[in-house]
């Protein structure tokens, strides 16, 4: 069965399309190759910026609300992400009405007024103020933890940017970003859902043929520093709870040890029954969730593990977590453990044949970054994956020397070398 169908416009514009003629609704994502690394520092934040100006009208619909009713009338509701390295539009729409929902992002990504840019400016500003405390620190652990994995690189910076550089956004600044990223050779037009491949490229070919623009410049490349001791960093906050993230920095999306991560990621985290979940909560109670996050870049990515503790419970916390990284690093999953982890994954990818956003998500931003991944190319790569080579990714990946962290919250001083000292330790033996 063919899983998707893909193709070029002569304007440099990429086509996908995903049949799924057994249900009643489509999805339209618009992906475009533009993210918070390809920002200075001094304009952190400034692909962001420019999304949410985007829902501020456009020459064909001059304000937000007569573009949200625009979406509305088709059956949708527009919405919109900014992450390290991609923007994406995306929005449900019924299937009748593909070609008016083609005009409606074609008029965005084009033809924006950027209107109200300071009313967008204080909303933005609110949205960053949940990155700082009272004393204004930084209290995010993502953004803490990402200046020590990627130092003095912009995958450190926050996609929100900083206070400081929000202010300097201004409307010449933002149509240049436009002009140089929102390009159709910087994007992909993805629809997934109740259509045919021919419907989606003559809407999309009648919407965005007259589009022009040139590739825009690579974004700033990432050079792992040499391995050094796990670091973290401290920063006492007034919350009832400390915020614990541990994390380690991998290699890039295109290396052989993604999927094995993957298969990691999902034994540590995503159910009651795996490992920290089972150990954290279920046996010791020390948190309410714990969760594994994978990050995937161009040339780099992290595992993180995040929870909330007590004070009185970090040290423990800290403990506990290692530990349940240092058996995957030294011992071999078991043989029902493997089964039902590699099981269930493979029951996620039949189920994602349901959700038109998970299959526009995979074909059409695996498109854009070079890194389309079939259900097919899933299923081959995880009847390969042997208790072996998950040790052997874990004791690679899962190094000391790539371990970085962030404890914010009311911590005892008295803690601080006690959690030191393991982390000091972790790898060692």
């Amino acid at each position: 069965m063919v899983e998707f169908y893909r193709d070029t416009l002569a304007n440099g514009l990429r086509v996908v399309s995903v049949e799924m003629p057994h249900l009643h609704s489509a999805e339209m994502h618009c992906y475009v190759g533009v993210g918070g690394r390809c920002e200075t520092a001094e304009h952190a934040g400034l692909s962001h910026f420019l999304e949410h100006m985007l829902f501020r009208g456009t020459a064909e619909h001059p304000s937000s609300l007569d573009l949200d009713r625009a979406f509305e009338s088709l059956g949708g509701a527009v919405n919109a992400s900014t992450d390290a390295e991609t923007t994406c539009y995306h929005s449900r729409l019924h299937p009748e009405r593909l070609a008016e929902g083609a005009a409606l992002f074609a008029s965005m990504l084009q033809r924006p007024l950027l209107n109200g840019l300071e009313v967008e400016r204080r909303i933005i500003l609110e949205e960053a103020l949940e990155d700082y405390n009272e004393r204004g620190e930084e209290i995010n652990p993502d953004n803490l933890t990402g200046r020590l994995l990627w130092p003095g690189h912009p995958l450190s910076q926050p996609t929100i940017g900083t206070r400081a550089s929000i202010a300097t956004f201004d409307e010449q600044l933002l149509r240049a970003h436009l002009a140089r990223y929102y390009t159709p050779a910087n994007c992909v037009i993805v629809v997934a859902g109740r259509v045919r491949h021919s419907q989606v490229l003559a809407a999309v070919q009648d919407a965005f043929a007259g589009w022009q623009g040139t590739a825009p410049p690579p974004p700033l490349p990432f050079v792992a520093p040499p391995p050094a001791a796990p670091e973290l960093t401290w920063v006492r906050d007034s919350d009832s709870q400390i915020s614990i993230q541990l994390a380690f920095r991998l290699p890039g999306r295109s290396d052989p040890a993604c999927l094995p991560l993957r298969v990691l990621r999902r034994i540590l985290s995503g159910s009651g029954a795996a490992r920290l979940m089972l150990r954290l909560r279920e046996t010791l109670g020390l948190t309410y969730n714990v969760e594994a996050n994978l990050a995937l870049f161009a040339d780099s990515g992290c595992l993180a593990v995040d929870l909330a503790v007590a004070p009185a419970n970090l040290v423990e916390a800290v403990r506990e977590t290692l530990s349940v990284l240092e058996e995957l690093r030294h011992e071999p999953i078991g043989t029902e453990e493997l089964r039902r982890v590699i099981g269930g994954y493979l029951y996620d990818l039949d189920f994602s044949r349901d959700h038109t956003d998970d299959l526009a998500a995979r074909y059409g931003w695996g498109e854009l970054v070079g890194c389309l991944r079939t259900l097919e190319d899933d299923r081959r790569e995880l009847s390969a994956v042997t208790a072996t080579t998950l040790q052997e990714v874990a004791r690679i990946h899962l190094s000391p020397g790539t371990l970085k962290g962030a404890i914010v919250g009311p911590f005892r001083k008295r803690d601080q070398a006690p959690v030191a000292r393991l982390l000091a330790g972790f790898g060692r033996n």
